[in-house]
C-alpha cells in the first residue's frame, strides 16, 4: 500500500472512530414499563413539582394554562427556545414515550429518535438522578390529562445545528460539577435538590462562551436573557441563616425584609413553598452550611 494509502486508511479510522465516540446512542439500563402504583404517582407528582417542571412547561394559553402544554420561549445568547409540551398527548407531546426514552431524554439529552436537545433542556443537572426518582416523574406525568399543542421549533442561527450538541457535551464533560461526597445525610439530600433535581446552577452558575457551565463559580449568579439572576453562591449567603433560607423558601421573603421579584417568584410559589420541611431543610442546609463555606 502506498504511503498516501496508508494515510487515507488512518484518517478513515480515526474518523469513523471520532464519529461513533460522538453519536454512539448511550447505554440505557432501565426495561420495562413505567411504574403504575398510586405511592409511585404520588411520588412522581410531588418530584415533577420540586423539579419546578411548571416553571418553564405551563401552557402560554388561558386554555392550557394549567397544563404542562409548553410553549414558554426562553431566550439565550444562542437563539430562542421553546419548552415542548410534557402532556401525554402521542402527537404533539410525549404520549408515545417509554420508560427508556424518559431515561435517554432527561439523562443523556437524546430524542426517542436518537437525535440531540439543545441543553437549554437541563439534562446535564437531571443525568444524577436516580432511576427510581426519574421514572416516577415519567409515570405521574403520563397519568396527566393529554392536550394537543404543537410547541414551536427552536429558533437558532443558521450555523447551529443538533447534531453539534454531541461535541458540546463532550466539552462539558471536561468541565463537570464538584464530586458530591458528604458526611452530612441533610446536605446530601441538598446538593441533589440544588444541583440535580432543582437545576439551580442551570440559570444561577454563570456559563463560558460556549453555554458551558462554570463550575468554579457555581451559584455565583448569571444573565439569562435580559435578566440578571442573583449569586446563591457562600459570599451571597455569607450573613444567611438556615432560617433565613428556609423562611426565603417558603415565602420568598429574604433576610433584609424584601420579597423575591422576578421568575424566583414563580419559583418559590410554584416550586420551593410546595417542598416538605425536610426538602426545604436539607436546601437551607446545603446552601448556608455547605456550599458557604466553599465545598
Amino acid at each position: 500500500m502506498s504511503n498516501k494509502g496508508v494515510i487515507l486508511t488512518i484518517f478513515s479510522v480515526v474518523s469513523a472512530i471520532t464519529v461513533l465516540w460522538l453519536f454512539f446512542p448511550p447505554r440505557i439500563s432501565v426495561s420495562g414499563e413505567l411504574p403504575s402504583s398510586e405511592e409511585a404517582l404520588k411520588r412522581g407528582e410531588y418530584l415533577v413539582v420540586a423539579g419546578g417542571c411548571i416553571s418553564c412547561h405551563r401552557g402560554q394559553t388561558e386554555e392550557t394554562n394549567e397544563s404542562l402544554a409548553g410553549g414558554l420561549g426562553i431566550e439565550t445568547e444562542f437563539g430562542t427556545f421553546f419548552a415542548p409540551n410534557i402532556t401525554p398527548d402521542a402527537t404533539t407531546g410525549i404520549g408515545s414515550w417509554k420508560a427508556q426514552d424518559f431515561v435517554r431524554a432527561l439523562k443523556h439529552g437524546r430524542q426517542p429518535s436518537g437525535g440531540f436537545y439543545f441543553p437549554s433542556f437541563p439534562y446535564r443537572a437531571y443525568s444524577k438522578l436516580t432511576d427510581e426518582d426519574l421514572l416516577s416523574m415519567a409515570a405521574y406525568l403520563m397519568s396527566l390529562e393529554p392536550v394537543v399543542m404543537r410547541v414551536s421549533e427552536p429558533n437558532t442561527p443558521p450555523w447551529l445545528a443538533r447534531w453539534m450538541v454531541a461535541g458540546w457535551n463532550k466539552l462539558a464533560d471536561l468541565s463537570g460539577p464538584p464530586d458530591e461526597i458528604y458526611d452530612d445525610v441533610l446536605v446530601a439530600r441538598g446538593a441533589y435538590l440544588a444541583r440535580h433535581l432543582g437545576h439551580c446552577g442551570e440559570c444561577h452558575t454563570p456559563r463560558n462562551v460556549l453555554g458551558i457551565l462554570d463550575y468554579s463559580r457555581e451559584f455565583a449568579g448569571a444573565e439569562l436573557g435580559d435578566e440578571i439572576i442573583e449569586p446563591i453562591d457562600g459570599a451571597a449567603l455569607k450573613e444567611w441563616t438556615t432560617n433565613n433560607f428556609d423562611i426565603f423558601l417558603l415565602l420568598g421573603l429574604k433576610p433584609n425584609g424584601e420579597f423575591v421579584g422576578g421568575d424566583m417568584n414563580e419559583v418559590i410559589e410554584h416550586n420551593t413553598s410546595k417542598l416538605t420541611d425536610g426538602d426545604r431543610d436539607a436546601l437551607a442546609a446545603f446552601f448556608t452550611r455547605h456550599n458557604s463555606a466553599g465545598g
